[in-house]
């Protein structure tokens, strides 16, 4: 199985022109985890080890009030989700497996974990339909 799953058109269509810290095929020595992320970003993180990903959102959240959606494996079972209930976060359920149409359907359900940014004027989640 592998590891980077492409976020499916349709979604990514949703947050196009938001910074995107984790992107498939990055520049060489680019490392979101050490970035200062945007007011509005959205991560796909490899699925082998969302937890940095994870609380490098969470950190970002706190600290500089951005509002931060992640496209993750649904695994209520782990470290990562919990930490994600204790910040706050609402879960979004995708209601199919995702499949972009260059590779093929992940193995797994996936779901969406917005942190909500505290300035509401600047980080209102506005899909673009």
């Amino acid at each position: 199985m592998s590891d980077n799953y492409e976020t499916d058109k349709w979604l990514a269509n949703i947050f196009a022109g938001w910074y995107d810290p984790c992107p498939l095929d990055p520049e060489p020595k680019f490392d979101g985890l050490l970035t200062d992320w945007k007011i509005n970003t959205f991560v796909n993180p490899p699925y082998s080890n969302p937890k940095v990903w994870v609380r490098k959102a969470i950190m970002e959240n706190r600290t500089y009030g951005a509002t931060i959606v992640m496209l993750l494996k649904m695994d209520s079972s782990t470290v990562w989700f919990k930490e994600l209930v204790e910040a706050g976060a609402h879960f979004l359920w995708v209601n199919k497996r995702l499949k972009h149409c260059t590779s093929s359907a992940a193995a797994f359900p996936s779901m969406l974990a917005v942190l909500e940014g505290h300035d509401k004027k600047q980080t209102t989640l506005t899909p673009e339909f």
